[in-house]
């Protein structure tokens, strides 16, 4: 296999678009990722765009990737749609890192585009509560509303609102949330650190959709989605676009005297796990690290997938950063800050930056580029001397793992 080279990226910022299209926000991210590449169209040899709900939210199926692309003057080139859940751009860009390291192509681009915000919030809900076995998620939410009925009160009502006025994901969240409370004495206090944290960062981002900064208390005074999980704790809807230009290592010394490496891309599947053994993101991650010839007392910055605030916690476990049930000491210590010695999430994660589920996967990636580069400003991690960065994307669920895992280590 060839070394591989990331020369350029670019994104828009996120947020609510209902006056924008996945054409024009396409657009937007290609631009910028070709600009800062130095690399014309024509020189684009193969592309991989990434999308997971455009046909339940706009209708567009089946060939996303030559509709948006065809807008910009992109054409015979060989084009392929990837749809893997949250997952679905880390994916594109596994691919194209396979187009290039395996020698077919020695230029492609890779690009996350999601249009997830509408008017009517149910149909979002209703979207991202696909990425899963539909047939078994109907057993769990009966099974939730019958023991809302048992607790009396409103729970009933409650349980019975998951893919109605929240993500279905924020109760399979927050049931872990309470299980690993109980298990380690983890506090939403500890919870709420993660969201003031991100939000902290995504101040300092002009990608992130949003960057008010928050309290503790602010977070824990927030409206209840399902316990312990209040609002500020749980990611946001939201559209945009992040693209990533790669190619091989001769071509990235003709074009940059700032190349960063691929020094690993491995996407997994979730499966039935025996008892004792890791889950899926800790055995994609341990791939990771060996291909990489790295641990993760290596790694000097990570975008991780924070679409609630406990899930962070949860990834610091099962990505090595601490030993299980330790997470909660690792925010309280500030070791995961812009300042601490394993930066996570500069971006403000999914939580702050945002997360438009077609797009999160490159968006992560741009980030650690952008870090590795030096490049990020007030946001910038290490001093501008990060030399290794990891990203993991987490995408859907079936029964209790995730159901797609990319994990992607970068080197400078």
């Amino acid at each position: 296999m060839r070394e591989v080279a990331v020369v350029g990226a670019g994104m828009t910022r996120f947020g609510k678009w209902l006056d924008r299209g996945l054409k024009d926000l396409g657009r937007e991210a290609v631009e910028g990722a070709l600009a800062q590449a130095a690399v014309d169209k024509h020189q684009i040899e193969a592309a991989v765009v990434g999308n997971a709900t455009a046909g339940l939210i706009t209708g567009q199926e089946m060939v996303r990737a030559q509709v948006i692309l065809r807008e910009m003057g992109f054409g015979e080139i060989p084009m392929v749609n990837t749809e893997n859940a949250c997952a679905s751009s880390s994916t594109a860009f596994h691919l194209a890192w396979l187009y290039v390291a395996s020698g077919l192509y020695d230029v492609v681009l890779a690009l996350g585009v999601e249009k997830l915000y509408h008017e009517d919030k149910k149909r979002s809900f209703r979207a991202i509560g696909t990425a899963v076995d539909v047939e078994k998620y109907q057993d769990l939410v009966k099974a939730a509303a019958a023991r809302g009925r048992e607790n009396g009160g409103g729970a009933a009502e409650a349980a019975g609102r998951a893919g109605e006025s929240r993500s279905a994901f924020m109760d399979f969240y927050a049931s872990r949330a309470r299980s690993h409370m109980k298990r380690y004495g983890t506090t939403a206090v500890q919870y709420a650190k993660v969201a003031v944290k991100s939000h902290g960062n995504a101040a300092l981002n002009p990608y992130a959709q949003y960057r008010e900064r928050y309290s503790v208390e602010d977070v824990l005074n927030a409206p209840m989605v399902v316990e312990p999980l209040t609002r500020l704790m749980c990611s946001p809807i939201g559209d945009g676009a992040a693209a990533l230009v790669l190619c091989s290592a001769e071509k990235a010394r003709q074009l940059t005297t700032k190349p960063v490496w691929v020094a690993a891309s491995a996407l997994g599947s979730g499966k039935d796990p025996v008892p004792g053994e890791p889950g899926v993101t800790t055995r994609v991650a341990r791939r990771a690290y060996e291909t990489a010839g790295i641990g993760p007392q290596d790694l000097d910055v990570v975008e991780l997938h924070d679409a609630s605030a406990p899930a962070e916690l949860f990834e610091y476990e099962d990505l090595g950063l601490c030993a299980p049930g330790e997470s909660g000491r690792l925010i309280d210590d500030g070791a995961t800050s812009l300042t601490g010695r394993i930066p996570v999430n500069p971006s403000g994660g999914l939580l702050s930056k945002g997360h438009p589920i077609g797009a999160t996967g490159c968006a992560q990636l741009v980030e650690v580029f952008w870090q590795l580069r030096g490049e990020c400003g007030d946001r910038q991690v290490k001093g501008g001397e990060a030399r290794v960065g990891l990203t993991q994307n987490a995408g859907g669920m079936v029964r209790d793992e995730a159901a797609a895992i990319t994990i992607h280590v970068l080197k400078r």
